[in-house]
C-alpha cells in the first residue's frame, strides 16, 4: 500500500445479520486526490463511509484513516480524527431551526474557541467559496434543494478538513445545480489541498471529475481505475453499470427466495 495514501481498506468484511454487505474488499484513497466509490443502489457505499469514520466496525480487516486503525482509536482519538474529516450527507442534514449563517458557524462553535468576529469572519468566507453569503440570513425551508446542498458543503469546509466524503452529492439535483456542485468539488479540492471520497451512481458527473473510481457490487470490488479505463471496459459487470445496461450480471431483485415459492407460501409472510 501507498504511504501516501489517506485511507487504506484492507480485507474488510461487514455484513447485516446473513447478508453479505462486503466480502474482503480492498481500497485505497490516495491523498489530494478525487476517489469515486460507483454501484448499485444498496450495494454498501454509504455503508464505507460510516466504516470510514468509525461509526460501524468491520467484522474483519483493517480501515486506516491518518495511518491508523480507526476501530483502535479511543473515543477522544476518534473525535480528533473526525475533526480531519468534512461530510456533505445525502440530504444535506441542515438544522431546521438555524439560518445559513448558523448552520454553518455551529461547527465552529461546537469545536473550537475562536471568537464571534473571527466566526463570522471564517463563515463568509466560506458562505462566498459556495457563492451564497448574500443568503447567510436565510433559513433552510427557504432554500431551494441546489441551495441547500451548497450550505451543507460550507459546512462541511468551516473547519478546514483534509478530507471529504460527499454521500450522493448529485442527488435530486437539477442540470445546473449539479454542474455547479461538480466545478465546486474540483475546484475545492484542487484550491484547498483536500482528498475527497464521493459517493455516488451517478455515472456522467462523478466520471467528469474523478482521479480514480472503484465499482462495488455483489460486496466486492469489481472495477477499479481510470474513468477511461473503467468507461471503455468490457468486463460484464462494469460494462453494465457504466453504460446502464439493464440487463447483465447485476441482478435487478434483492436477493430471497424464488417468487413462485413466496407465492405459494403463505407463511413466508
Amino acid at each position: 500500500m501507498s504511504t501516501e495514501a489517506l485511507v487504506q481498506i484492507r480485507g474488510v468484511s461487514y455484513a447485516r445479520g446473513a447478508r453479505a454487505i462486503f466480502e474482503a474488499i480492498d481500497l485505497e484513497i490516495p491523498r489530494g486526490k478525487i476517489t469515486a466509490i460507483l454501484g448499485p443502489s444498496g450495494g454498501g457505499k454509504t455503508t464505507l463511509l460510516r466504516l470510514i469514520g468509525g461509526q460501524l466496525t468491520p467484522a474483519s480487516g483493517q480501515v486506516m484513516i491518518f495511518g491508523r486503525d480507526v476501530n483502535t482509536l479511543s473515543t477522544p482519538a476518534l473525535y480528533a480524527a473526525r475533526k480531519r474529516m468534512g461530510m456533505l450527507f445525502q440530504s444535506g442534514a441542515l438544522l431546521t431551526d438555524l439560518d445559513v449563517f448558523d448552520n454553518v458557524a455551529f461547527p465552529l462553535r461546537e469545536h473550537t474557541t475562536l471568537s464571534e468576529s473571527m466566526i463570522r469572519s471564517v463563515v463568509l468566507m466560506k458562505l462566498e467559496v459556495v457563492g451564497l453569503r448574500a443568503a447567510r440570513h436565510l433559513f433552510p425551508r427557504e432554500l431551494s434543494g441546489g441551495m441547500a446542498r451548497r450550505v451543507a458543503l460550507a459546512r462541511a469546509i468551516v473547519l478546514d478538513p483534509e478530507m471529504i466524503m460527499y454521500d450522493e452529492p448529485f442527488a435530486g439535483q437539477d442540470p445546473i445545480s449539479m454542474g455547479i456542485l461538480v466545478r465546486l468539488i474540483r475546484e475545492l479540492n484542487e484550491t484547498l489541498g483536500l482528498t475527497s471520497i464521493i459517493v455516488s451512481h451517478d455515472v456522467t458527473e462523478t466520471a467528469s471529475i474523478a482521479d480514480q473510481m472503484y465499482l462495488i457490487a455483489g460486496g466486492k470490488v469489481v472495477g477499479h481505475g481510470s474513468s477511461a479505463e473503467l468507461l471503455a471496459s468490457q468486463q460484464a459487470g462494469v460494462a453494465q453499470f457504466m453504460h446502464g445496461n439493464p440487463d447483465g450480471p447485476m441482478p435487478f431483485h434483492y436477493p430471497g427466495a424464488p417468487y413462485l415459492d413466496d407465492l405459494l407460501n403463505p407463511t413466508s409472510t
